[in-house]
């Protein structure tokens, strides 16, 4: 899902950040000809996501490493349980760490994240996604992430579709003359979503044909009114504050979707470390 170009240009970039030009304490202090065996331990439990990026780093910094991979991307891990191996240059494995682990830790992070809200939506049609409220220059592996957690993926950016929120509508004067105003000029691949404070709104956003409805911050009675007074005629994605304590509220009104950007601007990271093995 994710091009080789783009992972190894994020890896490149965060390797140049990291080492700049020498690694002070790894060239001064190791011996070129040390090899050592290092594994990725789980300190948590949760879904892993970015174990084939985490490492890729090892690949680009020193192709000779040899890496065993136990767990694959989506898979769950425990407390105490070794993810992957890698055996070889012990300067190269000890330059590669950092970038490694924060890149396979904040991804396992956010897989873990989603599925706690996928699982709070069991039973339900309603689908878990992600939004925009992504790192910069990470988005797209945030999104795989989520998809690893058994999440699933709004726009990827603002081509994608055209989504009037609050502020685009409040700019332009009203939902109907907007996307009024949108539908003469997109192309007829192109949907549009409107966001509704109120039922009125969303009223508004249906009578107009726009394709999906964004129920921002409602109550969950308001929601499953909503639901019901809609009746199938727009796609309802509910949104605002969604945890895992109210996503089952939420997800039991109806709503074909539950958008959340805590699960990627505001996981909390799956902790993993990297161990040498004593010999």
């Amino acid at each position: 899902m994710l091009p080789a170009f783009y992972v190894d240009d994020v890896i490149k970039r965060a390797i140049t950040e990291d080492i700049n030009y020498i690694d002070l304490a790894t060239d001064l202090l190791i011996s070129p000809d040390s090899v050592s065996c290092a594994d990725f331990v789980s300190k948590d439990t949760g879904v892993i996501a970015g174990i084939d990026i985490a490492l890729r780093v090892f690949e680009l910094v020193d192709s000779s490493i040899q890496i065993t991979k136990l767990r694959s991307d989506g898979e769950r891990a425990a407390k105490g349980d070794i993810i992957a191996t890698v055996k070889g240059s012990t300067a190269s494995i000890l330059k590669c760490e950092r970038t490694a682990l924060n890149l396979l830790c904040h991804l396992s992070g956010v897989a873990t994240a989603t599925s706690r809200l996928v699982d709070g939506a069991k039973g339900t049609k309603a689908r878990i996604v992600d939004t925009r409220k992504t790192t910069p220059g990470l988005r797209a592996m945030e999104k795989y992430a989520v998809t690893c957690g058994g999440g699933f993926n709004h726009r990827f950016n603002l081509s994608d579709a055209a989504m009037l929120k609050d502020n685009h509508i409040d700019a332009y004067g009203s939902i109907t003359g907007a996307v009024k105003a949108l539908r003469e000029k997109l192309g007829h691949m192109a949907k549009i979503e409107v966001e509704a404070r109120t039922m009125q709104d969303m009223l508004e956003g249906i009578e107009c044909g726009a394709d999906v409805i964004m129920l921002d911050n409602m109550s969950v009675a308001d929601m499953a009114e909503c639901v019901k007074v809609c009746g199938g005629r727009a796609i309802l994605e509910a949104s605002g504050n969604i945890t895992e304590e109210t996503v089952a509220q939420v997800a039991h009104t109806g709503v074909d979707i539950i958008s959340s950007g805590a699960i990627t601007h505001s996981a909390k990271v799956f902790d993993i470390s990297l161990k040498f093995r004593k010999e």
